[in-house]
């Protein structure tokens, strides 16, 4: 199965790479399949920007891994 987490664009850089928010995590990513911009949010799969995804949608699915891990009590992103 493969899973594809929602992050916030935060940074855009030369070379079609961006710097994302996972929330606790921040992380450079490629972004060649999507046409975004700061603020936006996107699916991440193996690095890669895959779809632009909305906000809200992109919170609660944040939230459900959340509550996921809290379930198996492990920290998603460690610090």
């Amino acid at each position: 199965m493969c899973i594809a987490v929602p992050a916030e664009i935060i940074e855009i850089r030369e070379g079609n790479i961006a710097l994302v928010d996972f929330g606790n995590l921040k992380q450079e990513i490629r972004i060649d399949l999507v046409d975004v911009t700061i603020g936006d949010y996107v699916l991440v799969h193996v690095g890669f920007a895959i779809q632009k995804i909305n906000r809200d949608e992109a919170l609660e699915t944040r939230e459900l891994f959340r509550q996921c891990y809290e379930s198996m009590d492990v920290e998603p992103f460690p610090a």
